[in-house]
């Protein structure tokens, strides 16, 4: 049995366009395929672009046609894919994080806490989610939820050892996220992992540098702007990360 391999998207998304979103992520899965990665997360709303204006039209059901091409994708790389897209509700809709497994399944998160104005498009989810990947428990996050503790808290208690973040960053608030991502990884013992967007989207300019933590520390890192993947690898020995621009 191969290690488990984690791995995280530093991408860009393009305003709105789904179609062209989803062969840029094709790209990227076709790397993490042959690097034998078993789970893939995108940015926040990676399929739209953070574009909250935009998601009650854009939004998805889990059932959804333009998501059969990730699917596929999945199945064919015996790949856990997440992507972020607008979930859609019978009222806001929720900011979501779309798990797709080897199987061709689809599982949903929405993101449990809203950043200030958020609500004003989205509404919010009520439930962690931890998706099991062989003997492994992995937790779905997304941006603001690893600004609350108890988000982190609640997956670990939930036996999640690693915890993985779509994310949009700005070089405002990286510090302060970042220092509270890696006391996740270093409090609660578990790899956190953070793919942030690459390039702007919605008015916003991200800052990159998604990053990879083991609970002993930072194991890989993305520069600004570039897109890239970054890998974790999980061996007896411990982890280890490595950095691919793409």
């Amino acid at each position: 049995m191969l290690p488990l391999k984690i791995a995280v998207a530093q991408a860009p998304s393009i305003q709105g366009d789904v179609d062209a979103n989803i062969l840029l992520h094709a790209e990227f899965i076709n790397i993490a395929r042959a690097h034998d990665v078993a789970y893939l997360v995108f940015p926040e709303l990676s399929l739209t672009g953070y574009e909250p204006e935009l998601a009650s039209a854009l939004a998805f059901a889990v059932d959804d046609a333009r998501l059969q091409p990730l699917v596929e994708l999945a199945v064919a790389n015996n790949m856990h894919i997440v992507v972020g897209a607008p979930i859609a509700t019978d009222a806001k809709p929720s900011i979501g994080a779309f798990t797709i497994s080897p199987r061709g399944s689809i599982e949903t998160y929405a993101k449990m806490h809203l950043h200030p104005g958020e609500d004003r498009y989205f509404s919010a989810g009520r439930t962690h989610q931890v998706i099991t990947v062989g003997d492994t428990k992995i937790a779905n996050a997304i941006c603001a939820d690893t600004n609350h503790r108890s988000h982190a808290e609640g997956c670990a208690e939930s036996g999640a050892t690693i915890y993985i973040a779509g994310v949009l960053i700005t070089a405002r608030g990286y510090a302060d996220d970042t220092q509270q991502l890696q006391a996740h990884a270093r409090n609660l013992n578990m790899l956190v992992a953070m793919a942030n967007h690459s390039q702007p989207t919605g008015g916003w300019k991200p800052i990159g540098k998604s990053v990879i933590w083991a609970p002993s520390g930072l194991i890989a890192a993305a520069n600004e702007t570039s897109s890239a993947l970054l890998i974790a690898e999980k061996r007896s020995t411990g982890w280890s990360g490595s950095a691919i621009e793409i």
